[in-house]
């Protein structure tokens, strides 16, 4: 009796095994690429906005001994268009008592446009209106123009003098007068950007009028804000008011210490 010896079928194991790594292969290179993808650059960021300002307030009320109050408020704005031309207005109000009186009323408004000739010299117009009761000044209007320079024109440090001429107009609350005449004016002005959050101010003016020259009006403060959040500082700023004339029974001079919250925009 003969067997029927039937022939095997050869083993597949490695067709099999080739077939599962190529198709494990081919679903897993899809996502390698995909992950080794470059990614798009971001976009470049945009032109700096043409205006930007800023608006402080600050308010203290003590009482006791004495009863005081102080309110003030300030706000500033810059255009920028990216020419020569930068022009800038700011507003500054103050008020304070002391047991009932008046220590401090005043109300002070500043518009100047610089027109950069080079990267340091420049040409202004500037405009100025001050009104102050504790100085007799029912108002004071001061048109001007001059000549800047930036003495220190680095990224975080900026010191520049200016110097000007015009017409002065002030009307003195007591007597109801009105006085003009020429006008000189001269100025410094320094930033200092001391850290990342930290910076320092200083600026003073002066104004004198050509009539007499001994009858003059000087400004000077100094300040320090530190940022709190992406828009908002705090500021504290020292400012100092001088009249060399002023009406009989009015103040020559006062200084406020301000506290404000200061919001950029």
């Amino acid at each position: 009796m003969q067997r029927r010896v039937q022939a095997r079928r050869p083993r597949t194991t490695r067709p099999l095994f080739a077939a599962t790594a190529f198709t494990v292969a081919a679903i897993a290179m899809p996502g390698r690429a995909l992950a080794q993808a470059p990614q798009a650059p971001a976009p470049p960021p945009g032109p700096p906005p043409v205006w930007t300002g800023s608006f402080g307030a600050g308010l203290a009320v003590t009482s006791g001994n004495t009863d005081t109050s102080n309110v003030n408020l300030a706000a500033k704005t810059i255009y920028d268009p990216r020419n020569p031309h930068l022009a800038t207005f700011e507003a500054l109000y103050l008020h304070g008592s002391s047991e009932g009186e008046t220590t401090v009323n005043r109300t002070a408004l500043t518009l100047r446009d610089d027109y950069s000739l080079t990267d340091r010299l420049s040409v202004f117009g500037r405009f100025g209106y001050l009104q102050d009761e504790f100085k007799g000044i029912d108002y004071l209007i001061s048109p001007t123009a001059g000549v800047g320079y930036k003495v220190v024109n680095l990224e975080r440090t900026k010191f520049m003098v200016d110097t000007g001429a015009g017409v002065v107009w002030e009307k003195d609350s007591v007597l109801g007068t009105v006085d003009t005449s020429g006008a000189v004016t001269a100025g410094e002005n320094f930033r200092h950007q001391l850290t990342g959050t930290t910076l320092i101010t200083h600026a003073a003016t002066a104004l004198w009028k050509t009539a007499d020259f001994g009858d003059a009006l000087y400004t000077v403060s100094a300040g320090l804000a530190t940022t709190m959040t992406r828009r908002t500082q705090l500021k504290l700023e020292v400012l100092e008011l001088y009249k060399t004339k002023p009406p009989i029974g009015k103040e020559s001079q006062d200084v406020s210490f301000i506290m404000s919250v200061v919001y950029s925009f």
